[in-house]
């Protein structure tokens, strides 16, 4: 399988990519990430194939994932973007609220930003994510500028992993000390 980083995406999402990630990080004992399901409420399942045939989002979901790297609580949320600009829109504000709480308990809330036409991934921690966020909800700009990124956090593929964020956040937890 190739890299995102190498090659593109190649038709596999970033989500996969981040679940093989976490999935070697569960092997090898650095972390135990989860992916969560949003919510759906099933209103019609099909009797011949027991199949759910129609359903609605019961409620918002929080964030993409959640778990501990070596007894850290993390969770972070996997974001996409085409252009050279990451529209705050992407962020909801239940999700940024519960980063907030979550920060709050002493964890750490990160965003995994992948620029598709630029082919490169970076590491939003919280502390520039609120900033951004704070900016476009009080009548600054909506967006994040590829150039406002912090170019120290980019993500690279390695230690047999597609996605090694684990890097980033060690910086991150630096700086917070």
């Amino acid at each position: 399988m190739g890299t995102w980083n190498s090659r593109g995406l190649r038709g596999s999402t970033l989500e996969e990519l981040i679940n093989i990630t976490n999935e070697k990080y569960k092997d090898t004992g650095l972390a135990l990430i989860q992916k969560i399901p949003t919510p759906i409420k099933p209103i019609k399942i099909d009797k011949n194939t027991r199949h759910i045939a129609l359903a609605y989002f019961e409620q918002k979901s929080t964030v993409d994932y959640i778990g501990a790297v070596q007894g850290i609580p993390v969770c972070f949320d996997a974001k996409e973007c085409h252009k050279d600009t990451f529209s705050m829109q992407n962020v909801h504000e239940h999700q940024y609220k519960f980063m907030q709480a979550f920060e709050k308990q002493n964890g750490i809330a990160f965003i995994l930003l992948y620029y598709i036409e630029k082919d490169e991934m970076y590491y939003m921690p919280f502390k520039d994510l609120k900033i951004f966020y704070e900016r476009a909800v009080n009548g600054g700009r909506k967006s994040v500028r590829y150039e406002e990124i912090d170019k120290t956090f980019r993500i690279h593929s390695g230690k047999s992993v597609p996605v090694h964020y684990l890097e980033q956040l060690q910086m991150d937890l630096a700086v917070r000390q």
